[in-house]
C-alpha cells in the first residue's frame, strides 16, 4: 500500500478501538459439576477441590470450585461458531484486514486475572471490547498489526470475577509480501514447517530437553507427584519446588484421533495423534506413526523416540511396540 492508502487503512481499523464486540454474552450453562468433572478428566487434574465434594467441603474453599482456567469456557460460543459464526465487531474488524491482504491470523498470547473462585450455580457473563491495535509491525510471519481484546467476566450479581486480554496478529503472509516478489526464478520455495512450539517461563526447560532428544517429566520434590504438562505448582500439595525424571517412553494408547482434513503444511496425512499413557503414570500427546491408523486400538502398547520431524523441530513420536 502507498503511504496514503496505509493512513486511510489505519484510520479505518483504529475506529474499532473501544467498541464493544457485541452485547454481553451470558454462558449457555451455569457453572456446573459435570463440566468441571469433564475438564478435570481431560486435563488430568485430580485436585480434590474440583471433583471431590466431601474433600472440598473441608478446605478453605468451603465446597467444590471450578478450575480457574475454565473462566473463558463458561461463555464460549461452542461448535456453532465454526458453522455459522455471528458477524460481531471483532469479525467485522478482521474482515477489513482480510480485504487489505492481511489474511493471516495468529494467536500470540493471553493474560488472565482471576478475582474469585467460581462455584456450581454461578452464572458467567462476558463483556468484550476491542481494546488496542498496535502500529504496523514487521514480524517473522509477515507485516501486520497486533489486536488486543479485553473481556471482563461478571457473575449473576454483576460483580467482576475475572478479566482476560487476548492478543492476535493479523498479517500479510510472508509469501505475499513484496520481498517475496524480489526472489529470482531459480529460488525454490522453502519446505513448510510445523507450527512452532510456544515456549514460556514454565515450559521452556521441557522443550530444551526435547531438542536434546530427551522427554522429561516434572516431579514435585515435596510429595514426589509427577505432572505433565509442566506447570509451576503441584496439584497435590501446592508446592512450587520441583525437579524432573527422564521418561523411558514406554506406554500405551489412552486415546487417539486421525486427522484427514484440513491439511496443515508440515504434517503428513492421515495424521494420527494419540494421548499416550506413559509407564511413569503421566500422559503425553504425540503422533503415532508407521502403522495403519485403522488398526490402532485403545490400550495398544507403544514405544516412543524423540526424532527430528522437520528442519527445526524435535518431537516424541510413538510406534507399536
Amino acid at each position: 500500500m502507498t503511504p496514503e492508502e496505509t493512513k486511510a487503512f489505519e484510520e479505518k481499523i483504529h475506529a474499532f478501538v473501544g467498541r464493544e464486540n457485541g452485547p454481553p454474552k451470558r454462558g449457555n450453562d451455569d457453572v456446573n459439576e459435570a463440566m468441571i468433572r469433564h475438564w478435570a478428566e481431560v486435563m488430568g487434574d485430580e485436585l480434590g477441590t474440583y471433583t471431590d465434594a466431601e474433600y472440598a467441603a473441608g478446605t478453605g474453599k468451603g465446597g467444590l470450585i471450578a478450575p480457574p482456567a475454565m473462566l473463558q469456557a463458561w461463555s464460549m460460543e461452542g461448535y456453532p461458531m465454526a458453522e455459522n459464526p455471528a458477524q460481531d465487531i471483532q469479525r467485522q474488524l478482521h474482515n477489513v484486514f482480510d480485504a487489505h491482504g492481511f489474511t493471516g491470523v495468529l494467536g500470540t498470547n493471553t493474560s488472565t486475572e482471576f478475582f474469585r473462585d467460581l462455584k456450581p450455580g454461578d452464572q458467567v457473563t462476558a463483556h468484550c471490547i476491542i481494546d488496542t491495535i498496535s502500529e504496523q509491525k514487521a514480524t517473522g510471519r509477515g507485516i501486520g498489526y497486533f489486536i488486543e481484546t479485553l473481556t471482563t467476566y461478571t457473575d449473576q450479581n454483576g460483580e467482576e470475577v475475572g478479566k482476560q486480554v487476548f492478543r492476535v496478529l493479523k498479517f500479510i503472509p510472508a509469501d505475499s509480501n513484496d520481498a517475496a516478489d524480489s526472489s529470482t526464478e531459480d529460488d525454490s520455495p522453502s519446505v513448510p514447517t510445523r507450527i512452532t512450539s510456544p515456549r514460556g517461563h514454565d515450559n521452556s526447560w521441557w522443550w530444551k530437553a526435547c531438542d536434546e532428544g530427551k522427554i522429561l517429566i516434572q516431579r514435585c520434590t515435596s510429595c514426589q507427584t509427577l505432572r505433565h504438562p509442566p506447570r509451576p505448582m503441584c496439584g497435590e500439595c501446592q508446592s512450587i519446588e520441583w525437579d524432573s525424571i527422564e521418561s523411558t517412553l514406554d506406554g500405551e494408547v489412552y486415546s487417539f484421533t486421525t486427522l484427514h482434513y484440513p491439511k496443515i503444511p508440515g504434517y503428513q496425512y492421515p495424521n494420527t495423534v494419540g494421548v499416550i499413557q506413559l509407564s511413569e503414570g503421566t500422559r503425553l500427546v504425540a503422533n503415532i506413526v508407521d502403522i495403519d491408523y485403522e488398526t490402532i486400538k485403545i490400550g495398544m502398547k507403544v514405544k516412543g523416540s524423540v526424532e527430528q520431524v522437520d528442519e527445526k523441530t524435535m518431537l516424541p513420536v510413538f510406534r507399536p511396540e
